[in-house]
């Protein structure tokens, strides 16, 4: 039986940089990609084994329909359990609808770089984490963040400035992850090309970054173990 998953692309264009959804599709996936950023939603869930939020340039607490639309859809994805791994603002608004609009904070400053991120001692019992070392490297970029103090927030790894890296929603099959595991050494050179005024406006150095780029593929399994997840459900 295929088993689909519900991909919500919530970028200001029609398909995603990074190819992601491709990627799920080829680890065994059928993916129903819809551009929520364009106000496209599917009927309902009845179809899915998982969810799929990617990041936006928008912050969960702004005031603007799609948004609103997808807090209402979390919620109702939450109470059917469905597994779910949000990234960047995927993490932010799951955060956002299920343990409060203040979860949510605009950072004094932007944390933008490769970084090591120290992965919490019980991550080994965790279906996503579970084949992570300590410690884990990957690319990250917010200058928005998701508290770490939350009854309902099980913390999976932290960096030197954001205690909320990866985070689980209570027991269910419910992950955010700040950072970027999605991209690769070779789509890094041409996203941080394309993005390098904004980049630096945020206080990044492009050719820096580029020195440190790296494939991550440690951080990638927890895409392949998300996706373990979502056939067996």
């Amino acid at each position: 039986m295929t088993r689909k998953l519900l991909f919500l692309h919530n970028g200001t264009s029609r398909r995603p940089d990074n190819r992601l959804d491709e990627r799920f599709a080829a680890a065994g996936l059928e993916v129903d990609f819809h551009w929520a950023y364009n106000d496209e939603f599917p009927a309902d869930l009845d179809r899915y084994c998982g969810v799929f939020l990617s990041g936006s340039p928008h912050s969960s607490y702004d005031d603007i329909p799609f948004i609103a639309r997808e807090h209402d859809l979390i919620v109702e994805i939450a109470d059917r359990r469905l597994p779910t791994l949000g990234v960047c603002f995927g993490s932010q608004i799951l955060a956002s609808a299920l343990c409060g609009r203040d979860q949510v904070f605009r950072r004094p400053n932007c944390e933008v770089d490769y970084k090591w991120l120290n992965v919490i001692a019980n991550h080994t019992a965790d279906e996503i984490t579970r084949d992570l070392a300590h410690r884990v490297y990957m690319f990250v970029w917010h200058n928005d963040e998701v508290r770490s103090d939350h009854p309902d927030m099980i913390l999976l790894a932290s960096s030197d400035q954001c205690p909320n890296q990866i985070w689980r929603y209570r027991n269910l099959p419910i992950w955010g992850i700040q950072g970027h595991p999605e991209i690769t050494l070779a789509e890094s050179r041409t996203w941080f090309e394309a993005n390098r005024r904004t980049l630096e406006n945020d206080g990044a150095d492009v050719d820096r970054l580029h020195e440190r780029a790296a494939e991550a593929a440690e951080a990638k399994t927890m895409l392949t173990n998300f996706v373990g997840v979502c056939l067996s459900n």
